[in-house]
Protein backbone atom coordinates (compact mmCIF):
# COMPACT_ATOMS: atom_id res chain seq x y z
CA UNK A 1 0.00 0.00 0.00
CA UNK A 2 1.41 3.43 -1.44
CA UNK A 3 2.64 5.69 2.03
CA UNK A 4 -0.27 7.99 3.10
CA UNK A 5 1.33 11.30 1.74
CA UNK A 6 -0.08 13.36 4.51
CA UNK A 7 2.04 11.31 7.24
CA UNK A 8 4.97 12.00 5.52
CA UNK A 9 4.40 15.77 5.26
CA UNK A 10 3.63 15.54 9.43
CA UNK A 11 6.87 13.32 9.83
CA UNK A 12 8.84 16.35 7.75
CA UNK A 13 6.89 19.02 10.07
CA UNK A 14 7.94 16.91 13.45
CA UNK A 15 11.54 17.51 12.17
CA UNK A 16 11.25 20.72 11.50
CA UNK A 17 9.40 21.76 14.42
CA UNK A 18 12.17 19.82 16.57
CA UNK A 19 14.97 21.94 14.70
CA UNK A 20 13.61 24.97 15.33
CA UNK A 21 13.14 24.28 19.07
CA UNK A 22 16.62 23.13 19.07
CA UNK A 23 18.24 26.53 17.36
CA UNK A 24 15.76 28.61 19.31
CA UNK A 25 17.13 27.35 22.14
CA UNK A 26 20.41 27.68 21.19
CA UNK A 27 19.71 31.40 20.17
CA UNK A 28 18.20 31.85 23.81
CA UNK A 29 21.31 30.71 25.34
CA UNK A 30 19.79 27.85 26.53
CA UNK A 31 21.04 24.15 26.47
CA UNK A 32 18.75 21.48 24.55
CA UNK A 33 18.22 18.09 26.12
CA UNK A 34 16.77 15.67 23.71
CA UNK A 35 15.64 13.42 26.18
CA UNK A 36 14.18 16.45 28.04
CA UNK A 37 10.40 15.73 29.02
CA UNK A 38 9.56 19.35 29.41
CA UNK A 39 9.26 20.34 26.00
CA UNK A 40 5.69 18.87 24.54
CA UNK A 41 5.07 17.98 20.87
CA UNK A 42 2.66 20.26 18.66
CA UNK A 43 1.05 17.58 17.59
CA UNK A 44 1.23 13.66 17.76
CA UNK A 45 -0.42 11.54 15.53
CA UNK A 46 -2.41 8.03 17.00
CA UNK A 47 -5.59 6.89 17.62
CA UNK A 48 -5.39 6.22 21.23
CA UNK A 49 -1.44 6.91 22.14
CA UNK A 50 1.37 8.60 21.30
CA UNK A 51 3.22 6.98 18.57
CA UNK A 52 7.25 6.61 18.37
CA UNK A 53 7.87 9.66 15.32
CA UNK A 54 10.25 7.40 13.86
CA UNK A 55 7.52 4.90 13.05
CA UNK A 56 5.02 7.56 11.73
CA UNK A 57 5.19 6.42 8.11
CA UNK A 58 3.96 2.69 9.44
CA UNK A 59 0.87 3.97 11.28
CA UNK A 60 -2.37 3.44 10.00
CA UNK A 61 -3.17 6.79 11.19
CA UNK A 62 -5.87 9.01 9.44
CA UNK A 63 -6.21 12.59 8.97
CA UNK A 64 -8.89 11.97 12.33
CA UNK A 65 -6.00 10.73 14.43
CA UNK A 66 -4.06 13.72 14.48
CA UNK A 67 -4.18 15.36 17.39
CA UNK A 68 -2.86 18.84 17.65
CA UNK A 69 -3.28 21.17 20.78
CA UNK A 70 -6.46 18.28 22.35
CA UNK A 71 -8.34 19.01 18.89
CA UNK A 72 -8.80 16.19 16.83
CA UNK A 73 -8.67 18.06 13.73
CA UNK A 74 -5.90 19.06 11.39
CA UNK A 75 -4.35 22.41 11.90
CA UNK A 76 -6.40 25.45 9.79
CA UNK A 77 -3.88 27.53 8.04
CA UNK A 78 -5.63 30.02 10.30
CA UNK A 79 -4.40 27.91 13.36
CA UNK A 80 -0.84 27.49 11.86
CA UNK A 81 -0.86 31.85 11.12
CA UNK A 82 -1.67 32.15 14.81
CA UNK A 83 0.80 30.09 16.19
CA UNK A 84 3.74 31.36 13.82
CA UNK A 85 3.12 35.33 14.96
CA UNK A 86 2.66 34.16 18.39
CA UNK A 87 5.65 32.72 18.29
CA UNK A 88 7.55 35.48 16.37
CA UNK A 89 6.21 38.31 18.59
CA UNK A 90 6.94 36.01 21.70
CA UNK A 91 10.99 36.10 20.03
CA UNK A 92 10.80 39.85 19.49
CA UNK A 93 9.77 40.41 22.99
CA UNK A 94 12.95 38.30 24.47
CA UNK A 95 15.29 40.11 21.93
CA UNK A 96 17.39 41.81 23.37
CA UNK A 97 18.40 45.69 23.39
CA UNK A 98 22.13 45.16 22.08
CA UNK A 99 22.00 42.27 20.24
CA UNK A 100 25.21 40.41 19.16
CA UNK A 101 26.52 40.15 15.65
CA UNK A 102 25.38 36.75 15.56
CA UNK A 103 21.85 37.20 16.94
CA UNK A 104 20.97 39.40 14.52
CA UNK A 105 22.22 37.22 11.86
CA UNK A 106 20.10 33.91 13.48
CA UNK A 107 17.17 36.30 13.74
CA UNK A 108 17.24 36.98 9.67
CA UNK A 109 18.13 33.97 8.49
CA UNK A 110 15.07 32.42 11.14
CA UNK A 111 12.85 34.91 8.71
CA UNK A 112 14.67 33.61 5.38
CA UNK A 113 13.92 29.95 6.63
CA UNK A 114 10.59 30.30 7.45
CA UNK A 115 9.81 32.43 3.73
CA UNK A 116 11.48 29.09 2.02
CA UNK A 117 10.09 26.47 4.64
CA UNK A 118 6.71 27.57 5.82
CA UNK A 119 4.21 24.72 5.63
CA UNK A 120 1.85 26.85 3.97
CA UNK A 121 3.51 27.60 0.07
CA UNK A 122 0.60 30.76 -1.07
CA UNK A 123 2.01 32.25 2.58
CA UNK A 124 5.74 31.15 2.62
CA UNK A 125 5.87 32.63 -1.50
CA UNK A 126 3.69 35.56 0.36
CA UNK A 127 6.27 36.31 3.46
CA UNK A 128 9.25 36.29 0.90
CA UNK A 129 7.61 39.28 -1.25
CA UNK A 130 7.36 41.49 2.21
CA UNK A 131 10.89 40.42 3.30
CA UNK A 132 12.39 41.63 -0.22
CA UNK A 133 10.44 44.87 0.13
CA UNK A 134 10.80 45.28 3.74
CA UNK A 135 14.50 43.82 4.89
CA UNK A 136 14.64 42.24 8.52
CA UNK A 137 15.06 45.17 11.08
CA UNK A 138 17.16 43.47 14.16
CA UNK A 139 19.23 46.25 15.72
CA UNK A 140 17.60 46.42 18.88
CA UNK A 141 14.44 45.10 20.56
CA UNK A 142 12.49 47.60 19.51
CA UNK A 143 13.59 48.07 15.78
CA UNK A 144 12.79 44.04 15.75
CA UNK A 145 9.49 44.50 17.83
CA UNK A 146 8.34 47.00 15.14
CA UNK A 147 9.49 45.53 12.15
CA UNK A 148 7.73 42.30 13.02
CA UNK A 149 3.87 44.27 13.91
CA UNK A 150 4.71 46.43 10.65
CA UNK A 151 5.10 42.89 8.50
CA UNK A 152 2.02 41.51 10.64
CA UNK A 153 0.36 43.89 9.53
CA UNK A 154 1.26 43.90 5.66
CA UNK A 155 -0.02 40.45 5.95
CA UNK A 156 -3.17 41.23 7.55
CA UNK A 157 -4.29 44.11 5.49
CA UNK A 158 -3.48 41.77 2.13
CA UNK A 159 -6.25 39.10 4.33
CA UNK A 160 -8.69 42.08 5.02
CA UNK A 161 -7.90 42.06 8.70
CA UNK A 162 -7.85 45.00 11.02
CA UNK A 163 -4.01 46.57 11.44
CA UNK A 164 -2.35 46.08 14.65
CA UNK A 165 -1.38 49.51 16.25
CA UNK A 166 2.27 48.98 16.69
CA UNK A 167 3.12 51.42 19.07
CA UNK A 168 1.30 49.14 21.73
CA UNK A 169 3.15 46.17 20.48
CA UNK A 170 4.96 45.61 23.60
CA UNK A 171 1.91 46.03 25.75
CA UNK A 172 1.07 43.24 23.88
CA UNK A 173 3.61 41.01 23.49
CA UNK A 174 5.60 42.15 26.36
CA UNK A 175 8.53 39.47 27.42
CA UNK A 176 7.86 36.44 29.28
CA UNK A 177 7.76 35.67 33.29
CA UNK A 178 10.72 33.61 33.92
CA UNK A 179 12.60 33.66 37.26
CA UNK A 180 16.05 34.72 36.89
CA UNK A 181 15.97 36.22 33.35
CA UNK A 182 15.59 32.16 32.45
CA UNK A 183 13.61 33.91 29.44
CA UNK A 184 16.18 36.27 27.81
CA UNK A 185 18.04 35.69 24.80
CA UNK A 186 20.99 36.80 27.16
CA UNK A 187 20.40 34.76 29.91
CA UNK A 188 22.89 32.20 31.97
CA UNK A 189 22.48 28.90 31.14
CA UNK A 190 24.85 27.46 34.30
CA UNK A 191 22.19 28.68 36.54
CA UNK A 192 19.17 26.95 34.40
CA UNK A 193 21.32 23.60 35.40
CA UNK A 194 22.19 24.44 38.89
CA UNK A 195 18.33 25.82 39.74
CA UNK A 196 16.93 22.59 41.92
CA UNK A 197 13.57 22.12 40.58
Amino acid sequence: MPENPLLALLHTFEKVSSSIQTNLSNFMGQLHHPTSTTVKPLFSVSSSSRVNPSSIESTNAQPEDIIIKGKSSPVTKEDLGRATWTFLHTLAAQYPDNPTRQQKKDVKELMSILSRMYPCKECADHFQEILRANPVQAGSHSEFSQWLCYVHNVVNRSLGKLVFPCERVDARWGKLECEHRACDVLGSTVNLLDKPH
